[in-house]
């Protein structure tokens, strides 16, 4: 196993459950065709983002695979004269967009291998199944007694774990299951912590765990091998398929749920199983219905090796979404509800979380999934496995008789697989606070942008600046001055000349009428007139002459008569 995939160390690890948007910006039309310019983001970072040009065969390609699973949306249609139109061009782009949008909302189409190689070609360039079969080939050259059948192509929903059927040379009809994997962004284990830990696997005995006849490590990937269910897993059973077909097929959803007492038999078993590994400190972390294997009345948990490789759970998306679903443990407990809402329903929810129940299940199952998979469960606890078991859903419920469990592991190994655990917690805490920060960024920028909030800025706006003037009683627009006023000249009467003669008469000073007043009440008129009011000073006012019976022939005032009240002066 130290040739085992050198391939696999130069590669950069993905994690194949974060969740891709994308973005059709641009249509650009060439001589025959038209080409859709795609911009795709990885994850809340905006920087995550890449662009990728694809024309609308590529687009049929992938809708011709995808028609296998049941669910794959409406494909704009095809046309065969006119296609270059730029009204048609137009509306096929927005077609294509509300395409790739109702794809990617889809979980089970999102993870698809053809979909991620569609909108990810760098991440995903090889074809895995041949790259597993050269190295399961290079390390059975050391192991005769093993030989390969045939790949089991697509038969789960990793893109970088591929399956084999396997049979021993001494036992022709015996039938063995082979899984090859690289190790995930979540491998923190050194190479000698990998190899005793999977070595410890063949080892673990119980009852509702599937038995792994070997396990290997290679320098960055891990063989498998264990018994072949003929039955198939729980996923096999409500979608009424066989073992082995494309996982597509399993998207389409056939039947109803499972009758009580099975939904309950089922259920008590699980969380069996998880208390158990709970106990020995072996963190899981990837339970669904496609790991849960079928066996008559009895069912077992499979995939124990995927936290050992680092590999990221099914629903590691929802978990990192809610910062209360980071412990492992309580991954767990949030994926057997999800898992019991799918046995209740025959179907995984349509949302999460789920805020409403169809009255179809019976309350006891009802009060379960409210526990779990309730919003104000997920904002504030979620119940423990032992609490499960005590429930009155799962309390009492007859198991079948089997033999005594049994894990023992070193003290090392189980300090290793405890660090394992710390430091995949941290990476979904970290990715969880990255995920709420980018969320309050949307938010902000969405609500700043807004009509609404440009009118609650202004209305500030305007509350601020009576605010100021209430405080500042010498500023200009306290005194009554408008917005005109202060960015217009101020216009004053100007001081007269004194010369030898008499100096000219001044313009009559009368008072306006309220006619005036209330035709300029808002304008620049009525800043320059209260401007001049103001600023007016008595000082400057001389006797002049008028035209008053009361002066003499030259224009002055007589020396007799008295001067004009200085009311005729004042408005």
């Amino acid at each position: 196993m130290a040739l085992l995939e050198r391939r696999c160390s130069e590669r950069e690890r993905t994690d194949d459950t974060e969740t891709l948007s994308c973005t059709i910006e641009a249509a650009q039309t060439l001589h025959s065709y038209t080409e859709y310019i795609i911009r795709i983001q990885r994850g809340p970072d905006p920087k995550e983002c890449w662009q990728i040009v694809k024309r609308y065969s590529d687009f049929d390609t992938l809708n011709t695979i995808l028609q296998v699973s049941g669910v794959a949306p409406t494909l704009p249609p095809k046309r065969l004269i006119g296609k270059l139109d730029r009204e048609f061009v137009s509306q096929r782009q927005r077609g294509l967009q509300a395409y790739l949008d109702t794809l990617l909302a889809q979980p089970c189409l999102a993870c698809c291998e053809n979909v991620r190689r569609f909108l990810d070609p760098t991440s995903y360039p090889d074809s895995y199944t041949e790259l597993a079969l050269q190295q399961v080939s290079m390390f059975f050259r050391s192991e005769p007694r093993w030989e390969v059948l045939e790949p089991l192509k697509d038969i789960g929903w990793r893109i970088r774990k591929r399956f084999f059927l396997l049979r021993p040379k001494d036992q022709p009809k015996a039938r063995l299951l082979l899984s090859w994997a690289e190790v995930g962004p979540d491998s923190y284990l050194s190479q000698k912590d990998l190899q005793a830990a999977l070595k410890l696997l063949p080892n673990i005995s119980h009852p509702h765990l599937q038995p792994i006849v070997l396990a290997e490590a290679g320098e960055k990937s891990a063989l498998l091998v264990q018994p072949f269910n003929e039955t198939g897993a729980l996923r096999d059973l409500l979608c009424k398929s066989r073992p082995g077909e494309p996982y597509l097929r399993s998207c389409r959803r056939k039947g109803p749920g499972l009758p009580l007492s099975q939904l309950q038999s089922f259920g008590c078993q699980i969380l069996e199983a998880l208390n158990f590994l709970h106990e020995c400190g072996f963190p899981y972390g990837h339970l669904h219905s496609g790991n849960v294997l079928v066996q008559g009345k009895t069912c077992r948990l499979t995939g124990l090796e995927n936290s050992i490789l680092g590999l990221p759970p099914l629903y590691r998306a929802e978990l990192a979404s809610h910062r209360r679903l980071a412990a492992m443990e309580v991954g767990d407990v949030f994926a057997f509800g999800l898992l019991l809402f799918e046995l209740a329903y025959g179907r995984p929810p349509d949302t999460i979380p789920v805020e409403t129940f169809e009255p179809s299940i019976p309350p006891l199952v009802a009060s379960v999934l409210q526990s779990i998979l309730s919003a104000d469960a997920v904002r504030s606890c979620l119940p423990t496995v032992p609490m499960l078991l005590d429930s009155p859903l799962f309390h009492g419920v007859p198991l079948p008789r089997s033999e005594k469990p049994h894990l023992k592991m070193t003290s090392r190994l189980k300090e290793s697989l405890r660090g394992l655990q710390e430091s995949t917690e941290q990476r979904l805490r970290r990715d969880n606070r990255e995920i709420q920060q980018f969320r309050r960024l949307a938010r902000a920028q969405s609500l700043h942008g807004s009509e609404e909030e440009r009118r609650k800025r202004k209305t500030l706006a305007r509350k601020k600046s009576r605010q100021s003037l209430n405080e500042d009683p010498e500023s200009p627009l306290a005194n009554g001055a408008t917005d005109s006023t202060l960015s217009s000249p101020t216009t004053t009467p100007s001081t007269p000349t004194p010369t030898g003669s008499a100096p000219p008469p001044p313009p009559p000073l009368l008072s306006p009428s309220p006619t005036a007043i209330a035709t300029n009440d808002s304008g620049p008129a009525r800043g320059a007139l209260l401007s001049s009011i103001r600023n007016f000073q008595k000082g400057i006012l001389r006797s002049a002459a008028v035209d008053n019976p009361d002066c003499d022939t030259e224009g002055t005032i007589t020396r007799e008569r008295k001067k004009l009240p200085m009311s005729n002066y004042t408005m």
